[in-house]
């Protein structure tokens, strides 16, 4: 069983998932752990007193808006391409980003690590800004201050051989709770980057739905022993917690 915190350090469980959304954990993850952690990140960023998470607060931040970085191999939603045309990859960087309309859009990416029946191979098997590594040290979150806005790091010489693929995710921090979803956002893209720091190929999301607060944007998969990018651009009405369960994850 996990605990997801949120903007924390620590692993992840029920009590740790919702403490995602209520506050900062240091800690193993629970489904309370990624609430609390959620809850806790968006106090953390306003830097005012936390209100009670059943009331709406009004926000004070301020929109950043960052223009979209060239994106040269871009593909349309549904399409597969190979990611290792010129020779095996050691790493690949996806890199994300995206503007918001709404002030309240606290935007996070998350990446689960899943088996051939797409469940994670673990409780632990997924990253995100409360869990920043896997338990291979394979994959890695971290905040980009350039042209992205987050980045997922994947060495697949550390990989798990377990994981056959990883799912990139975009979450509205309290979507629920604050009546947050994607027709509020835009720009949102995934670029996967070779070591060179050369892009191998990107998506460009077009939809933005008010019933979607999780986007699945798109996926790094092995297909005959080579590694494949598809790309989804498909919502659900669901929060972190709720994702961790949908790919698996056992939270208390």
């Amino acid at each position: 069983m996990i605990s997801v915190p949120m903007k924390s350090s620590g692993a992840v469980n029920s009590q740790t998932v919702m403490a995602i959304n209520q506050q900062n954990i240091q800690g193993p993850k629970t489904s309370q752990n990624v609430k609390s952690l959620n809850y806790m990140k968006s106090n953390q960023s306003s830097g005012v007193t936390a209100p009670s998470p059943n009331n709406t607060s009004i926000s004070n931040h301020t929109i950043s808006i960052k223009t979209i970085p060239a994106l040269i191999n871009p593909v349309q939603k549904g399409q597969k391409i190979a990611i290792e045309n010129q020779g095996k990859l050691s790493k690949v960087y996806a890199k994300l980003g995206w503007n918001v309309t709404n002030s309240n859009c606290d935007v996070d990416v998350s990446a689960f690590m899943l088996n051939n029946s797409g469940c994670v191979i673990g409780d632990s098997w997924f990253v995100f800004y409360g869990q920043e590594t896997s338990p291979d040290n394979s994959t890695h979150f971290s905040i980009d201050n350039g042209q992205d806005r987050e980045v997922i790091t994947i060495d697949f010489n550390k990989l798990n051989s377990n994981v056959s693929k990883i799912v990139f995710v975009l979450t509205i921090n309290e979507a629920l709770e604050k009546h947050l979803n994607f027709s509020m956002l835009n720009d949102a893209y995934i670029r996967i980057m070779n070591d060179s720091n050369q892009e191998l190929v990107s998506f460009k999301m077009d939809e933005y739905y008010s019933n979607v607060t999780s986007m699945m944007i798109g996926e790094i998969y092995q297909h005959n022993g080579a590694w494949k990018f598809a790309a989804i651009g498909n919502g659900v009405a669901k929060d972190l917690a709720g994702l961790c369960e949908y790919y698996g994850v056992q939270v208390i």
